[in-house]
């Protein structure tokens, strides 16, 4: 089995997947916009043609999925995303350190990215495109939280 998050946009999903993308280290498997839909589909509006209906990025074994939503499709769509975060585990700190930096560009650091009780280094963030993310390293077997 394998579990894949889904996330939507209003319209940058395609710039938010390429961004994921260079950040991440991944691959885009497909990016296919709604002007390719089959005829019937209901989404007609000009603008929504190269919105992406579906996007695929592969990074290693997982994986990101991705659509451009609106408001009359998905109702809340225009809200802070809640309840939910896109979570990066690694064993290399400066990869770690790496992620944070470039995913908050543009976006907002929620907890700076430090050594905790429970790893040598954990931050959490939302990105330009309003996604949040969790970044997290997993502690070596001989690594010892702060005393305090």
């Amino acid at each position: 089995m394998k579990i894949v998050t889904s996330l939507s946009f209003r319209g940058q999903c395609r710039e938010a997947f390429e961004f994921y993308a260079k950040v991440l280290g991944g691959t885009i498997k497909a990016a296919m916009p709604y002007g390719d839909a089959p005829p019937g589909m209901p989404i007609t509006d000009e603008k929504y043609k190269t919105w992406l209906m579906h996007c695929w990025l592969d990074v290693g074994d997982q994986a990101l999925m991705g659509a451009d939503m609106d408001v009359g499709w998905a109702s809340n769509i225009d809200k802070p995303k809640n309840g939910f975060d896109v979570t990066l585990h690694t064993n290399d700190m400066a990869e770690a350190r790496r992620w944070f930096d470039q995913l908050s560009e543009g976006g907002k650091a929620g907890m700076p990215f430090a050594e905790t009780f429970w790893s040598p280094g954990f931050g959490t963030l939302t990105d330009k495109f309003g996604i949040p993310w969790m970044i997290n390293v997993i502690p070596s077997a001989d690594w010892k939280p702060p005393q305090g």
